[in-house]
């Protein structure tokens, strides 16, 4: 379990911002009509969130092989 989490730090991170930040975006924006895809239910922009924060944490992991640029 810790090497597992050691090995995917950086994604675990990223999707339980992201999954916070969306629901606090659902809890203090969200959508008054209750008509938005996204941020009509506090699940729906929960897992957005979290999609979102696993995508931004995992475009910074380096791969190996990967030169400098």
């Amino acid at each position: 379990m810790t090497l597992l989490f050691q090995k995917y730090k950086r994604e675990l991170i990223g999707i339980t911002l992201g999954a916070l930040s969306g629901y606090f975006y659902w809890k203090f924006v969200g959508c008054s009509s209750g008509t938005c895809m996204i941020t009509s239910k506090p699940i729906n922009s929960s897992l957005y969130g979290a999609l979102m924060g696993f995508l931004v944490a995992g475009s910074f992991t380096k791969k190996k092989g990967d030169k400098p640029i």
